[in-house]
């Protein structure tokens, strides 16, 4: 049986999470709290909006809640629409996967109202019309596995028959804990700089393999789809 494929999404499937954490960096500057780019993507990479959120309360001393989103969504959104772009080889993977008529889908951590955006302006909105799931949908989100559990079941498919394809230390642990195998990814233009020692972080919290690119998955797909 062909395996079903679970993506996170920003900085896998979108080159999001380096717009994403430069302006998550001057936000937090802007707050008085200073975390430096590799601090902040070993904390930040794969959390949701509440997880930051709470930390900015935390950190703050102030009840940031509604300011805090309505500052992030506008700044971030701003910079997607001039700059977002798939992450390089992701369309021409999904293309194959279509083709080989592997089922796949996305469990974000990411807000329905980031991740809409998000595919629209990167013109992937029909292609995961009602495949595309956000930590939104459940209780916890990663390190849990929950997200990756909802997202089999509303693929009908079972756990153990999936692959994830993760960038974030959290978002690989939610995945072993769901009893998928695991790909790590470090590919997207935020960890061009850091990605020998993500790659080792990955490893660390239950990855497979980690790779470079969408052509290196393909690569080891491949032998399951002529089973």
């Amino acid at each position: 049986m062909k395996p079903s494929i679970i993506f996170d999404f920003d900085g896998v499937l979108a080159n999001s999470e380096i717009i994403a954490l430069a302006e998550l960096q001057i936000l937090l500057q802007e707050y008085g709290i200073e975390v430096e780019m590799p601090a902040l993507i070993e904390k930040f990479l794969g959390a949701s909006l509440p997880q930051i959120t709470s930390f900015v309360t935390e950190h703050s001393g102030k009840n940031v809640q509604t300011e805090f989103h309505a500052t992030w969504y506008e700044r971030l959104f701003t910079r997607y629409e001039q700059e977002l772009e798939p992450v390089s080889g992701a369309i021409e993977l999904l293309d194959w996967l279509d083709a080989e008529n592997v089922k796949y889908c996305i469990a974000s951590g990411s807000s329905y109202r980031r991740l809409s955006f998000a595919l629209e302006c990167i013109s992937l909105t029909e292609r995961f019309k009602d495949r595309a799931f956000s930590a939104e949908s459940v209780c916890i989100g990663k390190p849990e596995p929950d997200i990756f559990l909802f997202a089999a079941d509303q693929l009908g498919v079972f756990t153990n028959k999936c692959i994830v394809l993760e960038d974030s230390f959290s978002g690989t642990i939610a995945a072993r804990r769901a009893g998928m195998p695991c790909i790590g990814f470090v590919g997207g233009g935020h960890l061009s700089t850091t990605s020998d020692s993500h790659t080792t972080r990955l490893k660390t919290a239950g990855a497979q393999e980690v790779i470079q690119s969408h052509a290196e998955f393909r690569s080891i797909l491949e032998p399951a789809m002529n089973k």
